[in-house]
């Protein structure tokens, strides 16, 4: 049995965030999605934690449900007649750490977890009684260096956890190659033990982060970092249930789901009732930050472009802001091509870890490298595929009959007979996701704050050869 979930998200109250963003609507369109496990988000904002609380209420051990979930399921409509569950919610934020530290300027965003909402009220309180201003923002900038969060957090509560949140952006992370470090123990010191997870990022894949040594015996995870809801679920991290309680009442199975058994996916225990089955990502080359470049100019580079002329912008002479794939060139350890395609009987391509390592046998020796796949958002295909805006009723209809007629979104684009979807909403829409499936699309990189652009179709005057030519850097997510 699987768990969908996208545990970083942002509400209303974060800046730059759709206002519909508030836990009905995350609940209604994480249906439509698919997911099973949400994030309330940005539980340091006082107004909208207690929103979130009167909201919810526990239906295990530190995940919660929404009121009058019954009800919303016949409003919604949406796989009301299916043993779907969820989404529940899970109690997480987002947290900046601005500081200078050896007269440097570090930016590190990290996602906190938190096992309950007493355990929420006193993160509040320290953070407030240390003087930092939690209204401003629902994900707050702190000025402690991350190290010193950590510390001041499992000063709280050992069952806090933290993952650091897209870890090669330039400006705010990890890695950034702006404001970041070369390395875990450089960032949080004595606290580096406690990082057993860290998050991709748009902008990156797993195998990507497979070629960094020191997160070999550590979990790659992602989720969607949405600021609205068609965004949510873009990129999430599905988990393998593997000691389920389960019991049949009115045709649904319920699932016992813990906050532990969550962290303990993410820290990679042992013996887990959760592990990571796999992630869905972004190509990331579609991400803002793939490829060094400045937008005011257009001028993008990929790493071989950088070591033939350099990081200075040809036309303003300014420094070009260093991008992800660039970055880890840098820094990583092992070779690109660490990794190979295997298709499904669905046609879905899954990346895979070329040394296929053993989740048992090696457990003490280094961390499963989980599979993934890269996807195209659903209402990305269709605006593509029907010559119409995402926004456009025309789309929105389509999308809302596949997932009327077929399953949630991620079902219809892993899971979904072909030949149903085309008979649901046409020839080209089908032929568009089975083109995604088979990773036969072509992606310009973005850079410096500007997405990436993906075509499903290219455009006849570019020609059959130069589209095989392309195919396969494109579509293995080298992004040069």
């Amino acid at each position: 049995m699987e768990l969908v979930t996208d545990l970083h998200i942002h509400s209303k109250y974060s800046r730059a965030v759709s206002q519909r963003m508030e836990i009905v609507n995350m609940y209604l369109w994480g249906r439509k999605k698919g997911i099973n496990l949400l994030t309330v988000a940005d539980f340091t904002h006082p107004i909208w934690v207690r929103q979130a609380r009167a909201a919810l209420e526990e239906k295990f051990e530190g995940i919660y449900k929404v009121r009058n979930e019954e009800v919303l399921k016949q409003q919604l409509g949406y796989l009301k007649n299916t043993s779907f569950f969820g989404p529940y919610f899970i109690l997480t934020t987002e947290i900046s750490c601005i500081y200078t530290e050896r007269g440097r300027v570090h930016k590190i965003h990290n996602l906190v977890f938190a096992p309950d909402f007493e355990t929420v009220f006193k993160i509040n309180q320290e953070l407030e009684k240390r003087g930092f201003n939690l209204r401003a923002d629902g994900r707050p900038i702190l000025g402690i260096s991350a190290r010193n969060l950590l510390e001041l957090l499992y000063g709280i509560d050992e069952r806090i956890f933290v993952i650091p949140c897209h870890v090669w952006t330039p400006w705010f992370s990890l890695y950034g190659s702006s404001s970041g470090y070369d390395s875990i123990n450089d960032c949080f010191g004595d606290y580096s033990g406690k990082i057993t997870a860290v998050e991709t990022g748009l902008s990156s894949d797993p195998s990507m982060n497979w070629r960094i040594k020191e997160l070999e015996n550590r979990q790659i995870v992602s989720f969607s970092d949405s600021h609205s809801l068609e965004k949510i679920g873009r990129e999430n991290t599905v988990l393998e249930i593997k000691n389920q309680i389960s019991n049949i009442k009115n045709d649904e199975k319920k699932l016992e789901i813990t906050y532990k058994d969550i962290i303990g996916a993410f820290r990679g225990d042992e013996s887990p009732n959760l592990r990571i089955k796999y992630t869905v990502e972004f190509y990331p080359e579609e991400g803002k930050y793939h490829f060094s470049g400045h937008r005011a100019c257009g001028v993008s580079y990929s790493p071989e472009d950088i070591k033939e002329k350099g990081v200075i912008c040809p036309s303003c002479q300014r420094h070009l802001t260093v991008g992800v794939m660039n970055r880890v060139e840098k820094l990583a350890g092992s070779s690109a091509e660490n990794f190979v395609l295997e298709k499904d009987e669905m046609g879905v391509s899954w990346v895979k870890d070329k040394e296929e390592r053993s989740f048992d046998k090696l457990r003490t020796l280094t961390s499963q490298r989980p599979p993934y796949v890269s996807l195209v958002p659903l209402l990305e295909i269709l605006a593509e595929a029907l010559g119409s805006g995402t926004g456009s009723q025309t789309v929105l209809t389509t999308y809302d009959n596949l997932v009327t007629n077929i399953g949630s979104e991620f079902e219809v684009l892993l899971r979904g007979s072909i030949d149903k979807i085309r008979t649901v909403a046409g020839d080209r829409a089908a032929e568009a996701i089975k083109r995604v499936r088979d990773r036969s699309i072509s992606v310009v990189p973005g850079f410096d704050g500007e997405y990436g652009k993906v075509k499903i179709w290219l455009d006849e005057k570019e020609g059959v050869k130069k589209a095989e030519k392309k195919e396969e850097k494109v579509q293995l997510g080298l992004g040069f």
